[in-house]
């Protein structure tokens, strides 16, 4: 993938998990991009307490994956490269 491109995506992925970020940050949460695939999957790394959340898995659903995909409907999917998730 060109650089400038993924550079275009990471920026657009990063504004969609802003929408979501005060909700993990309240729990003392946060997750950060790690990379974006030639398959247009995100890689995520769970941060803080979400990390060992057992709710990791249906908030990567229901709020994560909903979110980018929202934003950025390229994105085939997300997964996390750490915690619960895995």
């Amino acid at each position: 993938m060109v650089t400038e491109k993924k550079e275009a995506l990471i920026e657009q992925i990063e504004a969609a998990l802003n929408t979501v970020r005060p909700y993990l940050a309240v729990d003392g949460g946060n997750i950060e991009v790690i990379d974006v695939t030639e398959e247009m999957v995100v890689q995520v790394k769970w941060l803080g307490n979400c990390e060992s959340c057992s709710m990791s898995a249906m908030t990567m659903r229901a709020g994560i994956e909903a979110a980018i995909i929202g934003k950025v409907p390229e994105i085939t999917g997300v997964e996390a490269i750490n915690g619960m998730d895995v």
